[in-house]
């Protein structure tokens, strides 16, 4: 299977084979093998490379899901008897990628010089489950994934907080109250939560009674921040967040009554080695949630954060 996902990224036996450091003919003789095994051909020679058939199109995304669990299962097994060696996978939302890792990262070098991090990076918490489900990370940290079948920990809650400028009217205040701003333009995240079908913004202004008017819709949070201390619209975002993009260069709110966001460690299987000492180290790291994992503290328990 790693062979024929080979030749299908490189489009090419010839590339493949030097990738894999086998002979041409070694490698079409494996592909063959696979190809007899399944009953028909996964792939097709043209003249310049090499295309999936239909039965190879269908057969590619559990190849892939295959391979990568059991280059998981071998982690795992060489961690299982502890965390001083090996590599560990992490996945996680870029807010906490950026917001909380580099901390966390930078503790685990300290007690774990020997273990190898890979970070993987995605944009949603939708993207950040699809890939956690086909087994590109050991454990993920996000929050609280939607009808997940695996194992799910809490380690603790991220604050949300309202992002404005220095001259704003609000620039003396530590809270304001979400109706105090129905006039405000608001900037926005591809990364803002879904609750109840709905983006959170729209559903907890609509429940204030108005409907937030959008000035700016950004990839990435921090962007949003930082467009927020320049004076383009209020912002909200993860506190810990907020330092990391703009350090002091902006005044922080906090909505009255507070948004908290539960953060979890979730994975396919249950923690071991490496993996349970990681999750462990982010328990340490905030105070664990004293209620039941929800998207924000004045949403219902049913409103999970997708994104």
């Amino acid at each position: 299977m790693e062979y024929f996902l080979t030749v299908v990224e490189e489009a090419s036996f010839t590339r493949a084979a030097e990738i894999l450091h086998v002979s041409q003919p070694a490698l079409s003789h494996q592909i063959k093998a696979l190809e007899r095994s399944v009953g028909g051909a996964l792939l097709e020679r043209m003249p310049r490379g090499v295309r999936l058939t239909p039965m190879g199109r269908a057969f590619r995304p559990h190849a892939e899901l295959a391979v990568r669990s059991a280059v998981q299962a071998r982690r795992a097994a060489r961690a299982a008897a502890g965390a001083e060696g090996g590599e560990l996978h992490v996945a996680a939302v870029h807010s906490v990628a950026v917001g909380v890792l580099p901390d966390v990262f930078a503790r685990w070098r300290a007690a774990h010089p020997h273990v190898l991090l890979h970070l993987h990076e995605y944009a949603t918490s939708q993207a950040l489950e699809e890939q956690v489900e086909r087994g590109t990370a050991d454990l993920a940290v996000g929050p609280v994934p939607g009808g997940w079948q695996g194992t799910v920990v809490p380690v603790g809650e991220e604050d949300i907080v309202l992002v404005v400028p220095f001259d704003d009217r609000f620039a003396g205040r530590t809270t304001v109250t979400l109706p105090e701003l129905a006039d405000r333009p608001w900037v926005r995240c591809a990364m803002e939560p879904v609750v109840h079908g709905e983006r959170f913004l729209d559903w907890a202004c609509g429940r204030a009674g108005f409907a937030p008017r959008t000035a700016v819709f950004t990839e990435h949070t921090s962007t949003a921040v930082r467009m927020a201390a320049a004076g383009v619209g209020v912002c909200a975002a993860p506190a810990h967040l907020v330092r990391d993009a703009v350090g002091e260069g902006c005044v922080v709110l906090s909505p009255d009554p507070a948004w908290k966001r539960t953060l979890t460690v979730f994975s396919r299987v249950v923690p071991t080695g490496a993996a349970a000492a990681f999750a462990d180290l982010l328990r340490t790291a905030w105070p664990r949630p004293h209620v039941l994992p929800r998207a924000y503290e004045d949403c219902a328990q049913d409103g999970p954060a997708v994104a």
